[in-house]
Protein backbone atom coordinates (compact mmCIF):
# COMPACT_ATOMS: atom_id res chain seq x y z
CA UNK A 1 0.00 0.00 0.00
CA UNK A 2 2.97 2.46 0.31
CA UNK A 3 4.40 4.63 -2.85
CA UNK A 4 7.30 2.77 -3.51
CA UNK A 5 9.89 5.79 -3.10
CA UNK A 6 7.91 7.31 0.18
CA UNK A 7 11.44 7.39 2.22
CA UNK A 8 13.28 8.86 -0.61
CA UNK A 9 10.07 11.69 -1.25
CA UNK A 10 10.77 12.56 2.96
CA UNK A 11 14.40 13.00 2.03
CA UNK A 12 14.08 15.12 -1.01
CA UNK A 13 11.04 17.19 0.79
CA UNK A 14 12.93 17.49 3.64
CA UNK A 15 15.78 18.80 1.99
CA UNK A 16 13.89 21.15 -0.17
CA UNK A 17 12.02 22.83 2.63
CA UNK A 18 15.23 23.14 4.22
CA UNK A 19 17.16 24.60 0.91
CA UNK A 20 14.11 27.17 0.59
CA UNK A 21 14.41 28.95 3.75
CA UNK A 22 18.15 29.06 2.98
CA UNK A 23 19.21 27.30 6.02
CA UNK A 24 22.28 25.20 6.79
CA UNK A 25 22.27 21.84 8.89
CA UNK A 26 23.22 23.47 12.08
CA UNK A 27 20.43 26.31 11.57
CA UNK A 28 17.71 23.29 11.41
CA UNK A 29 19.86 21.44 14.07
CA UNK A 30 19.40 24.41 15.82
CA UNK A 31 15.61 25.22 15.45
CA UNK A 32 14.55 21.60 15.58
CA UNK A 33 16.35 20.05 18.28
CA UNK A 34 17.47 17.17 15.72
CA UNK A 35 21.23 17.06 15.48
CA UNK A 36 23.05 17.81 11.94
CA UNK A 37 24.44 14.54 11.66
CA UNK A 38 21.10 13.08 11.83
CA UNK A 39 19.39 15.58 9.57
CA UNK A 40 22.04 14.67 7.17
CA UNK A 41 21.18 11.15 7.40
CA UNK A 42 17.56 11.40 7.16
CA UNK A 43 17.99 13.74 3.98
CA UNK A 44 20.32 11.42 2.09
CA UNK A 45 18.11 8.88 2.97
CA UNK A 46 20.35 6.64 4.84
CA UNK A 47 17.79 6.09 7.86
CA UNK A 48 14.00 6.66 8.11
CA UNK A 49 13.07 9.63 10.48
CA UNK A 50 10.75 8.79 13.47
CA UNK A 51 7.67 10.38 13.69
CA UNK A 52 9.28 12.13 17.08
CA UNK A 53 11.88 13.55 14.86
CA UNK A 54 9.39 14.65 12.16
CA UNK A 55 7.59 16.38 14.10
CA UNK A 56 10.17 18.25 15.72
CA UNK A 57 11.87 18.90 11.88
CA UNK A 58 8.00 19.44 10.42
CA UNK A 59 7.57 22.43 13.71
CA UNK A 60 10.64 24.08 12.83
CA UNK A 61 9.77 24.40 9.39
CA UNK A 62 6.32 26.07 10.39
CA UNK A 63 4.57 22.65 9.39
CA UNK A 64 2.31 20.40 10.54
CA UNK A 65 3.46 16.39 10.37
CA UNK A 66 0.56 16.41 7.96
CA UNK A 67 1.45 18.96 6.21
CA UNK A 68 5.27 18.23 5.63
CA UNK A 69 3.97 14.35 4.64
CA UNK A 70 1.50 15.20 2.37
CA UNK A 71 4.25 17.82 0.35
CA UNK A 72 6.16 14.67 0.40
CA UNK A 73 3.68 13.08 -1.27
CA UNK A 74 1.93 15.24 -3.74
CA UNK A 75 -0.34 13.76 -6.36
CA UNK A 76 -3.54 12.60 -6.68
CA UNK A 77 -6.15 13.50 -7.88
CA UNK A 78 -9.95 14.19 -5.60
CA UNK A 79 -10.62 10.71 -5.08
CA UNK A 80 -7.61 9.03 -2.90
CA UNK A 81 -8.20 5.24 -3.63
CA UNK A 82 -7.34 2.82 -0.46
CA UNK A 83 -4.79 1.08 -2.21
CA UNK A 84 -2.78 4.27 -3.41
CA UNK A 85 -3.25 6.58 -0.18
CA UNK A 86 0.34 7.21 1.09
CA UNK A 87 1.45 4.96 4.04
CA UNK A 88 4.27 6.11 6.27
CA UNK A 89 5.83 3.80 9.25
CA UNK A 90 7.97 4.69 11.72
CA UNK A 91 10.97 2.30 11.94
CA UNK A 92 10.94 2.41 15.67
CA UNK A 93 7.83 2.07 16.79
CA UNK A 94 6.04 0.34 14.06
CA UNK A 95 3.37 3.39 14.12
CA UNK A 96 1.68 3.42 10.32
CA UNK A 97 0.14 6.17 8.80
CA UNK A 98 -2.26 6.86 6.00
CA UNK A 99 -2.94 10.32 4.03
CA UNK A 100 -6.74 9.97 3.81
CA UNK A 101 -6.60 13.52 2.18
CA UNK A 102 -6.68 13.49 -1.13
CA UNK A 103 -4.05 15.61 -3.04
CA UNK A 104 -6.30 16.78 -5.89
CA UNK A 105 -8.01 20.09 -6.11
CA UNK A 106 -7.98 23.34 -4.33
CA UNK A 107 -6.04 23.50 -1.10
CA UNK A 108 -7.91 22.50 1.88
CA UNK A 109 -7.11 23.28 5.63
CA UNK A 110 -8.66 19.52 6.38
CA UNK A 111 -6.20 16.77 7.18
CA UNK A 112 -7.82 13.30 7.82
CA UNK A 113 -5.18 10.99 8.73
CA UNK A 114 -5.49 6.66 9.71
CA UNK A 115 -2.98 5.72 12.55
CA UNK A 116 -2.24 2.24 13.47
CA UNK A 117 -0.46 1.75 17.00
CA UNK A 118 1.39 -1.33 17.53
CA UNK A 119 0.15 -3.14 21.12
CA UNK A 120 3.00 -1.73 23.93
CA UNK A 121 3.99 1.07 21.88
CA UNK A 122 4.33 4.89 22.16
CA UNK A 123 4.70 8.04 19.92
CA UNK A 124 5.58 11.29 21.65
CA UNK A 125 5.42 14.59 19.66
CA UNK A 126 6.74 17.41 20.89
CA UNK A 127 4.12 21.06 21.25
CA UNK A 128 6.01 22.20 18.02
CA UNK A 129 4.49 19.82 15.80
CA UNK A 130 1.16 21.20 16.90
CA UNK A 131 1.63 25.13 16.82
CA UNK A 132 -0.14 25.13 12.96
CA UNK A 133 -2.82 23.49 13.86
CA UNK A 134 -6.57 25.54 14.62
CA UNK A 135 -8.63 22.01 15.79
CA UNK A 136 -7.94 18.66 16.10
CA UNK A 137 -9.86 16.10 17.00
CA UNK A 138 -9.20 11.71 17.45
CA UNK A 139 -11.49 9.30 17.03
CA UNK A 140 -10.23 5.48 17.97
CA UNK A 141 -12.05 3.02 15.59
CA UNK A 142 -10.68 -0.14 17.64
CA UNK A 143 -8.90 -0.39 20.33
CA UNK A 144 -7.79 1.06 23.18
CA UNK A 145 -5.51 4.73 23.43
CA UNK A 146 -4.27 6.60 26.18
CA UNK A 147 -3.56 10.01 24.66
CA UNK A 148 -1.31 12.35 27.43
CA UNK A 149 -1.73 15.76 26.28
CA UNK A 150 0.32 17.80 28.49
CA UNK A 151 -0.51 16.80 32.14
CA UNK A 152 -4.02 15.40 30.93
CA UNK A 153 -4.11 11.74 30.64
CA UNK A 154 -7.13 10.40 28.50
CA UNK A 155 -8.15 6.90 28.58
CA UNK A 156 -9.93 6.41 25.26
CA UNK A 157 -12.19 3.03 24.21
CA UNK A 158 -13.55 2.53 20.80
CA UNK A 159 -15.68 4.98 19.42
CA UNK A 160 -14.61 7.63 21.80
CA UNK A 161 -14.06 11.46 20.06
CA UNK A 162 -11.40 13.26 21.60
CA UNK A 163 -11.05 17.30 21.37
CA UNK A 164 -7.33 18.34 21.83
CA UNK A 165 -7.00 21.65 23.56
CA UNK A 166 -3.98 24.34 22.89
CA UNK A 167 -0.62 22.89 21.52
CA UNK A 168 1.18 21.00 24.52
CA UNK A 169 3.46 18.10 23.90
CA UNK A 170 1.82 14.69 23.63
CA UNK A 171 2.29 11.08 23.85
CA UNK A 172 -0.04 8.50 22.13
CA UNK A 173 0.44 4.84 23.95
CA UNK A 174 -1.55 1.77 23.42
CA UNK A 175 -1.89 -0.23 25.84
CA UNK A 176 -3.77 -2.78 24.96
CA UNK A 177 -2.43 -6.51 23.67
CA UNK A 178 -4.01 -5.89 20.13
CA UNK A 179 -3.23 -3.06 17.15
CA UNK A 180 -5.13 0.50 18.51
CA UNK A 181 -6.21 1.97 15.17
CA UNK A 182 -7.48 5.62 14.61
CA UNK A 183 -8.73 8.81 12.95
CA UNK A 184 -7.18 12.10 13.10
CA UNK A 185 -8.80 15.26 11.64
CA UNK A 186 -7.31 18.44 11.93
CA UNK A 187 -8.00 22.24 10.72
CA UNK A 188 -4.89 24.01 9.81
CA UNK A 189 -4.49 27.64 10.59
Amino acid sequence: MSLPDSSAQLAQRLKAEREARNWSLAELAERSGVSKAMISKIERDEVSPTAALLGRLSGAFGLSLSQMLARAEQGGGQLARAAEQPLWRDPETGFTRRALTPAGGPPTPLDLVWGELPPGRSVDYPAAAFAFIQDQQIVLLEGVLHFTQGAALHEMGAGDCLRLGPPEACRFHNPGDAPCRYLVVLLRR
